[in-house]
């Protein structure tokens, strides 16, 4: 998808490096892994082409962030050791591009 490629540029160029891509589990899919030494983060990419409905980071319901921090947990049972810090953010595409660090935690 364009918007995930523009994303993961996006965060490349703030000196990330792409773990994986689309991440499926049974509990749901993550659109990004991406680190930084021992920072892994698990992005949540939307767009939005029309302003006047909230940004792409609005429409993230809290059922949603469930299945992400759930996806996540399976991603970190079997990969997690690299990484000794983690977080979840959003990355909301329209006119610009609207990077939201930790957009949600476990809580």
């Amino acid at each position: 998808m364009e918007a995930e490629r523009a994303a993961e540029e996006h965060l490349r160029n703030q000196g990330f490096d792409l773990v994986t891509r689309n991440f499926r589990a049974r509990t749901g899919e993550i659109d990004l892994i991406m680190s930084k030494a021992t920072l892994l983060i698990f992005v949540e990419v939307r767009y939005r082409t029309n302003p006047n409905y909230g940004t792409g980071a609005d429409s993230i319901s809290r059922s949603k962030q469930q299945k992400i921090i759930r996806t996540a947990k399976m991603f970190l049972q079997k990969n997690g050791k690299r990484w000794s810090q983690y977080r979840f953010d959003v990355v909301s595409i329209g006119n610009d591009i609207h990077w939201i660090s930790d957009a949600f935690t476990l809580d």
